[in-house]
């Protein structure tokens, strides 16, 4: 066996279908699935229904102990898991269901890496622009050893060029992962619109959207659990790290594609024009919101260079993948559609990013005043 392969990966995977397509009896199992301290990384587990819920508001409140992810101390260690969002299970099968959750303290104030909370907030308020978001996530495959995997145990694949939307056994490496990834998050009722190999070799990227408000968070954040989970039975890692190997090699960002309403609509460059202004002056806070340690990861991605803008600097460009904002060609031409902001790291949380983006785009700053618990500079 590879010891770039989990040894968990190679159990009997016949063995396991056959327990799996027992009958249950009526009852339903539903995975909670939740953010951890770290921002980044998520948690699971598993209790049993007595029948399949049709919404979250059949799935009971539960509880998990937050000294052991970051969360808390020892002392009122209790934290709660709230279901949010309810999906269709890719991995033990209907009926059984994932449940994605907000996480409260015990005193029920939001958990310090919930983002959610106040996503929330920010979508409602913005309800009547109709904001769209698209975003593209793109992930690094590693060996459990931490080194990317297909790649010579000893130097370096040859260099970037061919293996962008690549085909062939040089070119696409774990195309399976992507592949039923792919498939799970269809039948998990995750608005998956695409997948693609990306520029460095072992990379890959997937798109979810459009989705209205925060429901791009919610389908994103599963979609991630979904890919941690696949990985998890081939053996690989998937890391969303922003620049998991230093040097000429592309690091992964976390797209964020932007509507209105507005800018859909005929004449709706003016209105993109207009965000893009105002995403220009608040530069240094959607920076800090880029990725969960306040922009530090994403410092060393946004370089200037590989496909990237600048930390320091705001640009925007039509079809130039090297600015913080590109408008897509074609929008260029149309004159309506959407933009993209590529400055978000690839860990960056969902939620945090569309949230600043609402704010500071369709939020009057005499409203971000009285909104003082919504302030982006909050959310890092």
């Amino acid at each position: 066996m590879s010891s770039s392969l989990s040894v968990s990966s190679q159990l009997n995977k016949v063995l396991r279908s056959h327990y799996l397509s027992l009958p249950q009896g009526g009852l339903c199992l539903v995975t909670y699935v939740w953010i951890d301290g770290s921002g980044e990384s998520l948690r699971s587990k598993t209790r049993t229904l007595e029948s399949e819920p049709s919404s979250t508001e059949d799935i009971p409140e539960w509880n998990f102990d937050g000294s052991s992810t970051n969360q808390a101390g020892t002392s009122g260690s209790d934290m709660i898991l709230v279901p949010a969002r309810i999906f269709r299970d890719p991995f033990t099968l209907d009926p059984n269901k994932l449940v994605l959750c907000e996480v409260l303290k015990h005193n029920r104030k939001p958990a310090d890496t919930n983002h959610r909370h106040v996503c929330k907030k920010i979508m409602e308020k913005v309800k009547d622009f109709h904001p769209w978001f698209g975003i593209e996530q793109e992930y690094t495959l590693l060996g459990i050893d931490g080194h990317p995997y297909a790649w010579p145990s000893n130097g370096y694949p040859k260099p970037q060029g061919p293996y962008y939307c690549g085909v062939g056994a040089d070119r696409a490496y774990g195309r399976d992962i992507v592949e039923c990834h792919y498939k799970a998050c269809i039948y998990a009722g995750i608005k998956i619109c695409g997948a693609n190999a990306e520029v460095k070799p072992s990379q890959w990227e997937f798109q979810v959207g459009p989705c209205e408000g925060i429901e791009v968070g919610d389908h994103l954040w599963m979609a991630r659990f979904l890919l941690h989970r696949v990985c998890e039975d081939f053996g690989v890692i998937a890391t969303l790290d922003p620049k998991p190997i230093p040097g000429n090699w592309n690091g992964a960002g976390c797209h964020t594609n932007f509507s209105t309403e507005a800018t859909r609509a005929e004449g709706g460059f003016e209105h993109i024009e207009k965000i893009i202004e105002k995403l220009r002056a608040h530069h240094v806070q959607h920076i800090r919101v880029s990725d969960p340690h306040g922009g530090q990861d994403n410092q060393r991605r946004l370089t200037g260079f590989n496909e990237t803008s600048s930390i320091h600097e705001f640009s925007a460009a039509v079809a130039d993948r090297g600015v913080s904002i590109r408008i897509p060609l074609q929008v260029g031409r149309d004159k309506r559609g959407y933009l993209e902001d590529r400055r978000p790291a690839a860990n960056c949380d969902p939620y945090a990013v569309t949230s600043a983006i609402a704010q500071t785009s369709l939020m009057e700053e005499e409203e971000e005043d009285v909104l003082n618990d919504l302030d982006i500079n909050d959310l890092d």
